[in-house]
């Protein structure tokens, strides 16, 4: 695949979670508490907060970074699968939270994980 389409795929995922992680901090904080596993040890607005940070932060440096690219390619993949289990909760538990009201939307949402995972790892790897 071309750099450009990589190109691409970068810009959109770290545009992305920047516009996330500032949802986070601000009119989306009640609804991402609902993808917050319960057996978590902090808070959930805590917990919210702090991952919204992160994701600003990984978006900035999906979008700014050159030398250390495939690094933060791997660091947000390691990222989009720490935060899985929230996911998971959220199915499990039936929560309701950005339109995803029922079983068969929260069981969808699950698969498109994995390819964020990828996504992020092939946007910023090195051209061979």
């Amino acid at each position: 695949m071309s750099s450009c389409a990589r190109t691409t795929g970068r810009v959109l995922l770290g545009s992305a979670l920047t516009f996330a992680g500032i949802s986070h901090l601000a009119w989306a904080r009640d609804e991402f508490q609902a993808q917050v596993p319960e057996s978590l040890p902090l808070d959930p607005d805590t917990t919210v907060l702090a991952s919204g940070v992160a994701e600003i932060a990984l978006g900035a440096a999906l979008l700014a970074s050159r030398e250390h690219r495939p690094l933060v390619g791997n660091l947000t993949g390691a990222f989009f699968a720490a935060v899985f289990p929230g996911n998971i909760a959220q199915y499990v538990n039936r929560r309701d939270g950005f339109g995803l009201d029922t079983d068969r939307k929260r069981l969808v949402r699950l698969f498109f994980q994995p390819a964020l995972i990828g996504l992020a790892v092939w946007s910023t790897r090195r051209p061979s």
